[in-house]
Order: C-alpha cells, then sequence, then structure tokens
C-alpha cells in the first residue's frame, strides 16, 4: 500500500499539534473505508474556504500524524496518514492537494499522498514517481471581473 520504508517516526512534534493529530485520526480511519468517489467527494467538501498549504504547512501536518500514530507512520498508513494530513491543515486554513494513485515502477502498488508546491510531500521519492488516479487539490478562487 506504500513505498517501503522504516519506521521513522518524527520526536520534535510539539504536544499541542500531536493532539490535534489524535482529534483528526478517528475520522481519517472513518473516510479510509469509504470508496475513492466518496472520499473524493467529502475532501471537495472540507476544502471549501482552505488556501493552498504550503510545503512546509503539510510537511508539519504529515509529521504530526506520524508521531501521533503507529499505524501512520507504518508502511501501510499511507491512507490514513494522508487523508489525516489533510484534514489537520484544513483545521489550520490550509489545504494541500491530497493524491491517491500507483508507484509506477514495479512492484505496482496503491499508494495515497499529499503534495504542495506541485510536489509530494515527505514522501522522499523523486516527482513522477507515483502516478495520479484520483486528486482533490486546492479550491481555486473564481476571478474578479
Amino acid at each position: 500500500m506504500t513505498t517501503p520504508s522504516a519506521l521513522e517516526r518524527p520526536t520534535d512534534v510539539p504536544l499541542p499539534r500531536r493532539i490535534a493529530a489524535l482529534l483528526v485520526l478517528p475520522a481519517a480511519t472513518v473516510l479510509a473505508f469509504l470508496p475513492p468517489r466518496h472520499i473524493r467527494a467529502v475532501l471537495g467538501v472540507l476544502r471549501r474556504g482552505a488556501v493552498p498549504a504550503t510545503p512546509a504547512e503539510a510537511q508539519r501536518a504529515r509529521d504530526a500524524l506520524c508521531a501521533a500514530s503507529l499505524r501512520c507512520a507504518g508502511p501501510k498508513g499511507c491512507l490514513p496518514r494522508s487523508l489525516g494530513a489533510a484534514l489537520l491543515c484544513r483545521l489550520g486554513g490550509t489545504w494541500p492537494t491530497w493524491c491517491a494513485g500507483v508507484r509506477v515502477v514495479p512492484p505496482f502498488t496503491a499508494h495515497a499522498w499529499i503534495e504542495a508546491a506541485g510536489g509530494p510531500v515527505g514522501e522522499g521519492v523523486p516527482e513522477g514517481y507515483f502516478a495520479r488516479l484520483v486528486a482533490v487539490p486546492p479550491r481555486s478562487r473564481p476571478t474578479d471581473r
């Protein structure tokens, strides 16, 4: 379900941020059980009114989820980790691009991640390593006419 990696949990996440991550984790876990079209619909509603997340904001949210949950830090925790990080960013008024897709090099496996500024956040892989199948980017604001 995710790229092979050693289990690394951030240790420098402040306690309030860890608590916030623990609060969004149940919602992320419930969302992870939904079909992709339902996940996309729910996230599409939740992203309203948020500004695009910076790479630093998205990384802090991802780190908080990994610090708060051993499952999210593990090799099979990509879906709840990415959903939780998106929800945690939303609590702060921002939204990363939430993505689900596959690796493009063998072995082909499913993966979910977040992106900010056009690149994956905290994945440690080059751009183009994953192929997006589903994406929920920040909502673009209508231009004034």
